[in-house]
């Protein structure tokens, strides 16, 4: 049986990459919860703490943090 992963996504409705991060997991069975730093402040005080920057996305797989769309590292986390 496949380990369930913790995996929030920190992205807003108009960031492109983004929608295609939560694309690639979604067509991975992978569950996630979304964090709009722009709807909510401490989601954008989450996601500095956690990536160092504002940029988005950002994706926390396990507590492991992925800066940008990076379908190879989310793969490793994923064990995929």
């Amino acid at each position: 049986m496949a380990k369930e992963h913790k995996v929030i996504v920190y992205s807003t409705e108009w960031c492109p990459w983004c929608t295609k991060a939560k694309d690639w997991l979604t067509k991975n069975n992978i569950k996630y919860e979304v964090r709009d730093p722009e709807k909510d402040p401490k989601y954008a005080d989450e996601l500095v703490n956690k990536s160092g920057q504002t940029g988005i996305p950002v994706i926390d797989i396990d507590g492991k943090v992925i800066v940008g769309y990076n379908e190879a590292e989310m793969r490793k986390l994923l064990d995929l």
